[in-house]
């Protein structure tokens, strides 16, 4: 069995940490295909050697697999050059089991490329990966706050301080302040009237009443370095958010629409978090379709002889995804967005409250993937189309009999009484 060749010069490459195994298969006018092989390092030196290599025998084609973070190197590189790069999951460039290298690995991925069964990934543009880095960098510090934030409140809970009792946020600036002179002074008692803010709607008498506890040395030395690193990482936070804002200021027009869309207009972060995963070109989506199944928005698909084997949403977009729900869930709790309201109690009633977030969330990726493409601002009027309704439902005899089957009913003769 023979496969069409698409592509008559092109090359796979298998990326590991130390070496690169690539492989070009050059295809005549015969369909005779030559194979040119070569081991490379993965330094910048032999990088520069894998690009002069590609130009001796003009290949502008390359395909590789996404191997953990070694094939960002070889990409940008290959990037800047003007060498077509395409990254592809290993999943769908996995060898068969058996007589396997490391070479024959890059010959396979060269033959798969070639005959066009290889399925691309997304990657956009360098300033976009760029952008992506820091807010998914910002999105670990804050991960990194809510982990220490949780070990501080236990420190606090395990030594009988009940602050969390009295305070909305036992990090704010009361709790704070009596947090740091129960450290300064361990074991004394003190007055926690003048560390309480004015605003403070909660009684003196309760607070002094939640600090009546007792820290021992080691919790009070594990209290003392959380509370250094929440402050640390805050102050970290905040220079990478003031990097991200500069960022992104050539793409205001793109932001300007996107945060027409509700949900996006509170925080300016939040509109920056779409435009650094998906990036503001949509030519690379075909359809709103194509982005919503991109970012894992949509039942994965698993059909065998028409019957439906799994149902649940794919695993993609773990940054994207969770930025979507946060929202779905906002909007959804606000009365000036019928639009998404009414269409989550219509989903809700039948398939419960996950599924109907994510259909929320998916109405939110297609608003994005319209203005984008049409570069206008959200308007609501082509959500709230209402649906055509059939009033008249026309059966025939045969056809309610078999209705009324299908739903469990027995049929029977109604026979009277003879009068």
């Amino acid at each position: 069995m023979s496969f069409k060749i698409l592509k008559n010069n092109c090359c796979g490459l298998d990326v590991h940490k130390t070496w690169i195994f690539a492989c070009i298969g050059i295809t005549d006018s015969l369909k005779r295909t030559e194979y040119k092989q070569a081991r490379f390092s993965s330094f910048s030196k032999g990088l520069q050697e894998l690009y002069d290599w590609l130009s001796k025998y003009n290949c502008t084609d390359v395909c590789m697999e996404s191997t953990g973070k070694y094939w960002i190197p070889v990409f940008n590189v290959l990037e800047k050059n003007n060498i077509w790069v395409t990254l592809s999951h290993p999943k769908y460039t996995k060898p068969q089991k058996g007589n396997k290298t490391d070479r024959k690995d890059a010959r396979w991925i060269c033959d798969l490329y070639m005959c066009g069964m290889v399925k691309p990934s997304f990657i956009p543009p360098a300033d976009i990966r760029e952008l992506r880095d820091l807010v998914r960098y910002r999105f670990k510090l804050t991960c990194m706050i809510t982990g220490e934030k949780n070990r501080a409140h236990n420190c606090l809970t395990v030594s009988n301080f009940k602050l969390d009792d009295v305070f909305s946020d036992i990090f704010g600036k009361s709790s704070r302040s009596i947090t740091e002179q129960i450290l300064q002074h361990p074991g004394e008692t003190f007055d926690v009237a003048p560390f309480v803010d004015g605003r403070c709607k909660t009684p003196i008498g309760e607070i002094q009443a939640a600090v009546d506890g007792a820290i021992s040395k080691e919790q009070a030395v594990k209290l003392r370095q959380c509370l250094n690193h929440i402050d640390e990482l805050e102050m970290h936070k905040v220079e990478i958010e003031r990097e991200i804002f500069r960022f992104s200021d050539k793409y205001e027009s793109v932001l300007y629409l996107i945060r027409t869309i509700p949900g996006f207009d509170k925080n300016p972060l939040t509109a920056i978090q779409v435009l650094s995963e998906i990036g503001g070109d949509m030519s690379v989506f075909p359809t709103a379709k194509n982005l919503v199944s991109w970012a894992g928005c949509c039942p994965r698909n698993d059909r065998s002889n028409h019957k439906i084997k799994f149902t649940r949403i794919s695993r993609a977009g773990s940054y994207f995804k969770p930025v979507l729900v946060q929202i779905a869930n906002a909007l959804i709790k606000s009365k000036k967005h019928p639009e998404f309201t009414t269409r989550y109690r219509r989903i809700k009633a039948r398939r419960g409250h996950k599924k109907a977030i994510i259909a929320i969330c998916r109405m939110i990726l297609t608003a994005i993937w319209h203005i984008l493409t049409d570069l206008k601002p959200y308007t609501p009027e082509g959500f709230l189309e209402s649906r055509p309704v059939n009033k008249e439902k026309v059966l025939t005899i045969s056809q309610a009999l078999n209705l009324i089957k299908q739903r469990g009913y027995i049929i029977k003769d109604d026979v009277g009484p003879v009068t």
